[in-house]
């Protein structure tokens, strides 16, 4: 099959590798209908994380069981299903807390002897605990095939930060970041009742988004004009909670700045290049709680799913190029030049 290898920064091709394989009875094979590149791959693109020569990338995906090993019961040949993007067993004492991501036999797709999203197929180890039906009627609606896709990270993703920062019926929210997670953490934010949604940044396109998930409110200044800007929708107080989706010292500052005395940030943007920014004597002096981290999507999806198939929300939009694969390394191009949002792959 073909699939998406990364082998030095900036250098992505997509080549011949082998098919996937049922190599355990729990493995699943999936063929892949979308997948798409996320704002973390870019991380190993520029060459800021480090991934061998040869390594498969991309984590996000949904598709169609071509197969299944003799101990996955609850899948057939032919069912529709979403991925999240690291699987897991399903029976761990993690994975019963739902913080799949913490399962011991779990793991990231594209990490070391796995299978990429951004390929034709995927084996699936744990099919049963990681994997999630979706209606068969869903994979020939193209509009909310793109939006399931977005209960493989995005849409989980901005839920857990929205979760994290305590974001509640009638609160404030700002949220740090423009990219395809904070724009899900308006989408979430307003699904969970906040009445003010602050949206920073500077992107129109983005901000245009931003407005149609739910945000009342953009500030497009940097730094302390930010921060006065912030103080002056907010009474001069600050949000309540705040979603910080960039993984930067500097976003991870701005989120401390704007976030109201005795409020939560919930932060899920990866951490990279920089310290944490984070000043635990104004945390205390402030009363400032801090919740996120990876986030455990598998645990979100079945909470997610009714909303999306029934059009409550649609993430859909932040997905504003669509490619085949043979286009993946232009979609990264165009992501880390930031003419693209958030790219489609339909294999």
């Amino acid at each position: 099959m073909r699939a998406t290898v990364i082998h030095a920064p900036h250098d992505i091709r997509v080549e011949e590798v082998p098919d996937p394989a049922i190599r355990q009875p729990t493995d699943a094979v999936v063929r892949v209908l979308r997948a798409c590149i996320c704002g973390s791959d870019l991380w190993a693109y520029r060459g800021e994380s480090a991934r061998q020569p040869g390594q498969r990338i991309g984590h996000e995906f949904l598709g169609v069981v071509e197969e299944t090993g003799a101990g996955v019961g609850g899948f057939a040949v032919g069912d529709l299903v979403v991925a999240p993007f690291v699987w897991s067993d399903g029976t761990c004492a993690y994975c019963a807390d739902g913080l799949t991501t913490s399962c011991p036999e779990g793991g990231f797709w594209g990490s070391v002897g796995s299978d990429g999203g951004q390929g034709e197929a995927v084996r699936v180890p744990y099919a049963d605990g990681t994997l999630v039906k979706l209606p068969a009627a869903a994979a020939s609606d193209d509009r909310l095939l793109t939006a399931l896709l977005a209960l493989s990270d995005v849409l989980g993703t901005g839920h857990h930060a929205a979760l994290g920062a305590g974001v509640t019926k009638g609160s404030t929210v700002a949220v740090v970041g423009d990219g395809a997670v904070g724009l899900c953490g308006v989408l979430a934010a307003k699904r969970l009742g906040a009445e003010r949604i602050i949206a920073l940044g500077r992107h129109t396109a983005r901000t245009d988004i931003a407005r149609r998930f739910g945000a009342t409110d953009v500030v497009a200044e940097r730094g302390e004009a930010a921060l006065a800007a912030v103080r002056e929708l907010t009474r001069g107080e600050g949000a309540h909670s705040v979603i910080e989706a960039v993984g930067t010292e500097q976003s991870m500052r701005t989120a401390l700045d704007i976030v109201r005395d005795g409020g939560a940030i919930g932060y899920v943007g990866a951490p990279h290049g920089s310290a944490s920014g984070v000043d635990l004597g104004v945390m205390f002096d402030r009363n400032i709680a801090l919740r996120g981290g990876v986030a455990p999507v598998r645990t979100y999806i079945p909470e997610l799913l009714p909303d999306v198939l029934d059009g409550t929300i649609d993430p859909s939009p932040v997905f504003d190029l669509s490619i085949g694969l043979d286009e993946v390394p232009a979609g990264y191009r165009a992501m880390d030049g930031r003419t693209a949002l958030k790219v489609l792959i339909t294999p």
